[in-house]
């Protein structure tokens, strides 16, 4: 008799429940539920469930469409007052990065040595000329990689993407010559980038100076929200700025100096100078500086005035200096060189008609977070200063310039190496 009188009991509570769920209020609570996300969501739906009384759950399975197991959730979250963390990020195959945690740093190194900047320095593309493909092999053949644990081809190249670098030939990119030196600078300038990066006591710079700009009303193309007017006519004499850049590649830091002057062997080793009295706190541990930078007229190996100078600054600062320069037509695989686009993609359109505004503009440059450090420098700088060959003479006994790429890579010991 008592079972019977609990059926009845039940049959009756679903029978209310039923006739609680009319058209407008089923289609009321699919719309609330549809707008609402997450534990929001669940919650909210297992109230319902629990407001329809007995047999609410399969209820509102099959007249709302409800997952039953989504409203057992929500009912756990009511119960314990604490949401439920969904992992859907933990579900599915794991990134390869996770099976092999060096292997993005392992890419990186080989492809970044390969990779140029922008051309038009308009954009922060970098171009690589190695395909996904010989990246795989040099993985193997360099790292120790097996080939079944590595990915395919196709996989690597969307890390590559990832990693900002664009695997795809330019035509502007195409340097207009080739010295028959150029494969074996490349290939020395690698090694002793890769050697740098991985000894705590070196650490790797890259210089090189910008295209001067003029400071005024002139017209820069892009385009800006403010509304400006450029000069057309009458022009007065401009002032110009030669931002000179020092980039540290394996932290991503830039030093950005904007000279009035011009800039000569004196200027950019008095750049060095202020740059290092400015760090030299942070790295302590290190003894040997590898400069990346063109082979410029102000700063290349046969340069006199640089060469003594920089001789100085390696005694001085008792840094042991590495200088590698980047064959002709090939400047823009120079790291700094990427910085460029930076700046320009930054203030592209803007008015630059006073020096502090082209110095603010500058400041608020961000890559990965972190401002660059600006300075301005106003002082003047003579052109032509050189030594006479005996002077040079002296200075070539106390540096080492390696064989058959003697313009190229010079060697500058901060004690003589017979001490």
């Amino acid at each position: 008799m008592e079972e019977v009188l609990f059926v009845r009991v039940v049959y009756m509570n679903l029978t209310r429940s039923i006739t609680q769920l009319t058209e407008s209020i089923k289609s009321l609570y699919i719309k609330t539920a549809q707008k609402l996300k997450g534990t929001d969501r669940r919650q909210f739906m297992a109230e319902v469930v629990k407001d329809l009384g007995v047999g609410g759950q399969n209820l509102a399975e099959r007249e709302l469409g409800w997952n039953r197991r989504t409203i057992r959730k929500g009912m756990k979250e009511l119960r314990s007052g604490q949401p439920i963390i969904d992992g859907y990020a933990n579900s599915g195959r794991k990134r390869i990065d996770t099976k092999l945690p060096h292997l993005i740093k392992d890419i990186k190194s080989l492809v970044d040595s390969q990779s140029q900047a922008d051309p038009s320095f308009k954009s922060k593309r970098l171009y690589t000329r190695i395909s996904s493909s010989e990246v795989r092999r040099q993985l193997i053949k360099q790292f120790g990689y097996s080939d079944k644990e590595l990915p395919s081809s196709e996989t690597i190249r969307r890390r590559i993407n990832e990693l900002g670098y664009t695997l795809k030939r330019v035509i502007k990119a195409k340097p207009i010559k080739k010295i028959p030196e150029t494969e074996a600078i490349f290939s020395q300038i690698e090694k002793v980038n890769k050697e740098a990066d991985n000894d705590p006591n070196t650490l790797r710079i890259s210089i090189d100076a910008k295209v001067s700009v003029k400071i005024g009303e002139f017209d820069r193309g892009g385009k800006t929200r403010v509304p400006t007017v450029a000069l057309d006519h009458d022009f007065a004499k401009p002032v110009t700025l030669t931002p000179y850049e020092i980039f540290l590649p394996q932290y991503d830091e830039l030093f950005l100096f904007f000279v009035t002057s011009r800039i000569t062997a004196d200027c950019i080793v008095d750049l060095l100078e202020d740059w290092w009295q400015s760090v030299k706190h942070r790295f302590t541990n290190i003894k040997k500086l590898v400069i990346n930078q063109d082979n410029g007229p102000d700063n290349h190996s046969r340069r006199t005035q640089f060469m003594k100078r920089i001789l100085d600054f390696s005694i001085s600062s008792k840094l042991d200096l590495q200088l590698a320069y980047y064959p002709p037509y090939h400047s823009k695989y120079n790291p700094v060189e990427r910085t460029f686009g930076w700046l320009e993609n930054h203030w592209n359109g803007s008015l630059l008609d006073t020096v502090e505004s082209t110095l603010f503009h500058a400041r608020t440059l961000t890559f990965n977070g972190k401002n660059p450090v600006v300075k301005l420098v106003k002082k003047v700088y003579l052109n032509g200063v050189k030594l006479t060959e005996e002077a040079m003479a002296e200075v070539e006994k106390q540096i080492n310039r390696l064989p058959e790429l003697k313009k190229w890579f010079v060697e500058i010991f901060a004690k003589p190496r017979s001490q």
